[in-house]
């Protein structure tokens, strides 16, 4: 009885070697994909490393950890360099390393939002008149008569 329920959910020894190759291969083959988060990658990359590791597939933190590193897109490169130089690879976890990977990715959306803001420039409004040029013409002379009249009364005051 028990061979049966085993065959029937974890398949025949066949099913298993199948399904662990296809798996290596995705492993092998595994990049972070356009626009996905880090979140995302470490969800895909743990659902693939423990299929394998369940079906006896071992691996050490070191190349998990450089796997890791690897599959990421070029503008992560920096933060890998970093990463790759400060930390010793092989005591680090992975899910110490995703931590830090995270972080960094929060920080980045922050001055990406910082630096959107910041480009954002409020429209200036001018207020049209619309009075005509004849209109305009009289202010500008009922104005200039208004400044000899004070001047003058000016010059007088003074005299006195």
């Amino acid at each position: 009885m028990w061979d049966v329920l085993e065959v029937t959910h974890e398949g025949t020894s066949e099913v298993k070697r199948a399904r662990k190759h296809a798996l290596i291969q995705e492993y092998e083959l595994f990049k972070m994909q356009k626009g996905e988060s880090i979140a995302e990658v470490q969800k895909r990359f743990t659902h693939i490393v423990n299929h394998l590791m369940g079906l006896g597939k071992e691996f050490d933190k070191e190349e998990i950890n450089i796997k890791v590193l690897k599959c990421l897109d070029r503008n992560w490169q920096p933060k890998v360099t970093a990463i790759s130089e400060s930390k010793d690879l092989s005591i680090i976890t992975t899910a110490a390393l995703f931590g830090k990977l995270r972080e960094h990715e929060i920080k980045m959306q922050r001055l990406s939002e910082l630096e959107t803001s910041d480009k954002k420039v409020k429209p200036i409004a001018l207020k049209a008149s619309s009075k005509k040029s004849d209109e305009i013409e009289e202010e500008v002379a009922e104005s200039s008569d208004n400044e000899n009249l004070n001047l003058l009364v000016k010059n007088y005051k003074q005299r006195m």
